[in-house]
């Protein structure tokens, strides 16, 4: 290899270098170090140890009852969250992409959701689902009892769902107007000198397209909601509760790593966690094939 080359591929990585070096110091070595931590016992009081201990912590988690639990809470949650906020977000994009008169102070009222806190928002949901909450009080009105939505084990996960449809499907609106943007008007045209309504054209033109964004906004949306935490750790004070029916993998995660300190079974349960999500990954880009985005 020439000076001249060695000289460029040096300067290349200079200029990489503290990427490489943030990406190493904050993504790779945590990676590296759970892993560590899943097959140990750590010890953390009175001076901090190791103590191999092979498997034992992932299998462990085949007889923890409440891993099982988080595990289908959180299942749930993404099986019904991440449908309905695409497909909100879908509807939401067309309406605002149509001649509608107004439409940019609408799309900012859609994303004010988006841009704020989500402690916030939780906080404002309780207090619409509390006994004396918004919800019971419009109840009330049409001489409804109060009902204890935020204590009911078969609402209160409910309640988290609704709020985060709520919330971020206006962020995946941005994406799909944006995308929906970039669809040529020629397609439409044509369709329509073919005798085609708009239901027809959404279907054959519109979705078709739209498949690789749907792929990223599905795929982001089940990593959202796989790592669910801060919304269901103040619905349930950091508990789970009602009778675990708040109990996500995160917020279990959390529980076993900083409540009881068990950081070698809190590491294996964030790895197959990773796991989950990477398999997830990869169904997914089978189920929507090798399209790319243009």
């Amino acid at each position: 290899m020439s000076r001249r080359k060695l000289r460029e591929m040096a300067a290349g990585y200079a200029f990489l270098a503290p990427t490489i070096l943030v990406i190493g110091i904050f993504t790779l070595a945590p990676i590296v170090y759970a892993l560590f931590l899943s097959f140990h016992k750590v010890q953390l009081l009175g001076g901090i140890s190791y103590r191999f201990i092979n498997f034992n912590n992932y299998i462990r988690m085949i007889d923890d009852e409440r891993v099982w639990i988080a595990l289908s809470n959180t299942f749930e949650y993404a099986i019904i969250v991440v449908p309905l906020q695409t497909a909100l977000a879908i509807l939401l994009a067309a309406v605002l992409n149509s001649k509608l008169r107004g439409r940019n102070t609408f799309r900012a009222l859609y994303f004010l959701p988006t841009v704020t806190s989500s402690a916030v928002l939780t906080l404002i949901f309780m207090w619409i689902f509390k006994t004396d909450g918004l919800l019971n009080d419009l109840l009330g009105f049409f001489g409804i009892p109060p009902f204890n939505w935020l204590g009911d084990p078969n609402v209160a996960l409910k309640a988290i769902m609704l709020m985060n449809i709520w919330s971020t499907a206006p962020y995946y609106m941005v994406i799909y107007l944006a995308a929906l943007q970039d669809i040529p008007e020629s397609l439409y045209e044509a369709a329509e000198i073919d005798g085609a309504r708009t239901l027809r054209k959404f279907w054959s033109i519109t979705l078709p397209l739209l498949k690789p964004v749907t792929f990223f906004v599905v795929t982001m949306g089940i990593i959202g909601t796989f790592q669910l935490f801060d919304q269901a750790y103040i619905f349930s004070n950091g508990s789970g509760g009602p009778n675990n029916s708040t109990l996500t993998v995160v917020l279990l995660i959390y529980g076993y790593a900083f409540k009881l300190l068990d950081m070698g079974y809190a590491s294996a349960l964030a790895v197959v966690l990773a796991a989950i999500i990477m398999l997830i990954t990869v169904i997914q880009r089978r189920i929507f094939g090798e399209e790319k985005l243009n």
